[in-house]
């Protein structure tokens, strides 16, 4: 079972506690261009008897570019559902947001081709049900006031981040926990 969920992080600095001289502003100096970014998908997967994992994707947006989608498309997310199948050894029972990306035609029709995949669509605005949105969350607290001078420092940092999530089951399954779902597999 896995809940999806996609997140970008900005390259703008996500403020926490900024400390200055008493009557002076705290200044951050960020100097990415606004046109690039690291998009992320991650997928909370459960199976019985075993630790809840977390799987994740980065996709970098070096810039614009006409016609093509900045974040995930449809084609990335069924690869990561497909990694998901692989590493699991199992069907995938999928529940996720009403991102575009997730209703749409197309991704209907991957859905479809894919028989050991169930999916289940979460309410709309409903991000307390999402455990990957706390995933997003502990990430952006975790990346509050750091500043990364290019895309791939912010890229790398974020690996690192998610990667000790990942090695961290009982925080994943305190994200699970905190949704009041019974996610458990029967």
């Amino acid at each position: 079972m896995g809940s999806d969920e996609e997140r970008g992080p900005r390259s703008r600095v996500t403020a926490g506690r900024m400390g200055a001289w008493r009557g002076h502003t705290p200044v951050v100096k960020v100097t990415a261009a606004g046109t690039k970014r690291v998009s992320m998908a991650a997928l909370i997967c459960i199976k019985a008897g075993r630790r809840p994992r977390l799987i994740y994707r980065i996709h970098l947006d070096r810039g614009p570019a006409k016609g093509r989608r900045k974040g995930f498309t449809e084609t990335d997310c069924a690869r990561l559902m497909d990694a998901a199948h692989q590493q699991l050894g199992g069907p995938v029972v999928l529940v996720w947001d009403n991102l575009n990306t997730h209703v749409s035609r197309t991704m209907h029709e991957l859905i479809a081709a894919r028989l050991r995949l169930t999916v289940y669509q979460l309410p709309p605005y409903a991000p307390e049900l999402n455990p990957v949105e706390g995933v997003w969350s502990h990430l952006e607290r975790s990346l509050a006031n750091l500043t990364k001078h290019s895309l791939g420092q912010l890229t790398a940092l974020v690996k690192t981040r998610l990667k000790r999530m990942q090695y961290r089951p009982r925080l994943i399954e305190g994200l699970i926990s905190k949704t009041g779902l019974d996610l458990q597999p029967p």
